[in-house]
């Protein structure tokens, strides 16, 4: 439907447990909440919109890879995804989940991690239509190229710091 990459903003975080939030700055503010197996989002002058986690696939999955990424849970990282490893040059990695669950995968295809010595770099969340979410992480995301592709993006991840 976009003739163009949507670039969109803001911070992921998570909350400890089951629960992540993301907020958006630009080019809208909304705050997106998951938690107790619920969705909640909140956007600028609007009431509160809130829905089961069971209705959003993807939003599990994210909220899967995430929780076990950050806990250090290797555990429910494997019961969740296909794990797949690799490396191209000396210090970069790359992570590769592809989700079990064939509902899941109906939706999302695979979640990629590219990261550099002990830091994620870029998330790539790769949709079963063919849609792909690019997030880059932590000081990376200061350098949005200005006209962002798949190309550029995918350069820019995978380079050293």
């Amino acid at each position: 439907m976009l003739d163009r990459p949507l670039v969109v903003s803001g911070e992921l975080s998570w909350l400890g447990g089951d629960r992540l939030q993301r907020r958006v700055d630009h080019p809208q503010q909304e705050t997106s909440t998951i938690a107790d197996g619920e969705v909640t989002q909140q956007r600028a002058g609007k009431s509160p919109r809130h829905f089961s986690l069971k209705r959003a696939p993807q939003l599990q999955v994210l909220l899967d890879s995430f929780v076990a990424l950050l806990s250090g849970d290797a555990a429910r990282l494997q019961q969740a995804f296909e794990i797949r490893q690799g490396g191209a040059a000396a210090g970069a990695w790359t992570l590769t989940l592809v989700p079990r669950d064939a509902r899941v995968a109906k939706t999302v295809a695979s979640i990629r991690i590219d990261g550099y010595a002990k830091a994620s770099r870029c998330m790539h969340m790769q949709e079963a239509d063919g849609d792909l979410a690019v997030d880059l992480l932590g000081p990376l995301a200061a350098q949005m190229p200005a006209e962002p592709t798949r190309e550029a993006l995918q350069a820019l991840c995978q380079s050293a710091p």
